[in-house]
């Protein structure tokens, strides 16, 4: 019971307005597609619940037990992503989901989680058993099975989530200058030759990315439509569930990957700032905790986290105001999708674990 006082409880507060920001632009949207059945908020009330719980559970769990369970986690991943190949569901043109009853998982929610602790784990272990350069290319060898089969689903933005984690978790577990200006070529080279196993809707994203208004009925209508939402919601915003564009349908996903151009249009600057501010406080916690860390494995873990969660927000609202091209990616703990919800909600609980068996703060 004396651990629930130790918990980082400015985190939990964000991370809980923030869910109810989320809720609530969801009853609104729930209530114009489905008029009194709520089914996709029931399914999101639902997955918060189970995700709070699994939080506390994981808050009380100690972290530090991850990194023996990393390596079996890390196959367990790679074959859950296979899977999801050969039987999962198609939707919106993406293989990602496994069907469970009324629920659809998907897996690669939790495969960037995983990935974070196999990551931090084998940065924290190998830095004195293997030289920078073998530390380098093992790391690469094992991100690429996991990226490869994401990518196969085709999941682009999800792929990119996890090789911003890798870059920074190597860069802060011990690399110079020169060596990280080379994995930055690199890393610029193969963005460009991935040009070429991107399917064809996704090269009309990032072309039509620079220009919306190229295809402003085909792949640019998203973007057109949600910057329509984000620049009517004026100061104050249109109120809660009367968005023009959100209840009348004229902007696509808007439970999922347009969530934000929601909040924008129905709570306004007012309620967007409200979002970012929320983000910013969370962002800057999460940094203390990675200090505050008692060990290497810790700090890893921390900051992997910091910079899912971080990319995932930063691609979301970019695409959503147009700064991004529309990658799938969504705005965490306010997007739709129990699989996402839940996962970050376990990562949050995993840096609660990490504050607990902290070091004093000077």
């Amino acid at each position: 019971m004396q651990k629930i006082f130790k918990l980082d409880w400015v985190i939990l507060t964000v991370v809980f307005l923030l869910l109810l920001i989320g809720l609530l632009a969801l009853y609104g949207v729930s209530l114009a597609d489905t008029g009194t059945d709520l089914g996709n908020f029931k399914k999101q009330l639902i997955s918060a619940s189970i995700g709070i719980v699994l939080m506390f559970f994981v808050a009380f769990f100690d972290y530090r037990s991850l990194s023996f369970f990393s390596t079996k986690l890390y196959f367990a991943t790679v074959f859950a992503l296979g899977i999801v190949l050969f039987w999962g569901t198609k939707i919106r043109g993406t293989t990602g989901w496994i069907g469970v009853g009324f629920f659809h998982i998907q897996p690669v929610e939790m495969a960037k989680l995983a990935m974070v602790i196999f990551l931090a784990s084998f940065f924290s272990r190998k830095k004195s058993q293997l030289s920078l350069a073998v530390r380098i290319i093992v790391s690469v060898i094992l991100i690429f099975f996991p990226i490869f089969l994401i990518i196969k689903q085709p999941d682009f933005g999800s792929s990119m989530i996890i090789i911003a984690s890798w870059a920074v978790m190597l860069s802060i577990s011990g690399i110079n200058k020169k060596n990280l200006f080379i994995l930055f070529l690199i890393g610029i080279l193969a963005s460009c030759s991935s040009w070429f196993i991107l399917k064809d809707y996704q090269k009309e994203r990032l072309v039509n990315f620079v220009n919306p208004h190229n295809d402003p009925r085909g792949s640019g209508y998203n973007v057109i439509q949600s910057m329509v939402a984000v620049g009517s919601g004026g100061l104050m915003g249109k109120g809660l569930g009367h968005g023009s564009q959100s209840q009348l349908n004229f902007l696509p996903e808007k439970h999922t990957d347009f969530i934000f151009a929601v909040i924008a249009e129905e709570l306004g600057f007012f309620g967007a700032a409200v979002v970012l501010t929320l983000l910013v406080f969370l962002f800057y916690r999460l940094k203390e905790i990675a200090r505050l860390s008692s060990d290497n494995f810790g700090y890893l873990l921390a900051v992997g986290i910091l910079v899912m969660i971080f990319s995932q927000a930063f691609i979301n609202i970019g695409m959503n105001i147009g700064a991004m091209p529309v990658a799938g990616v969504p705005l965490p703990f306010l997007s739709y999708g129990g699989s996402s919800l839940v996962a970050m909600l376990i990562s949050i609980g995993m840096t609660q674990s990490i504050y607990i068996h902290r070091v004093k703060a000077l």
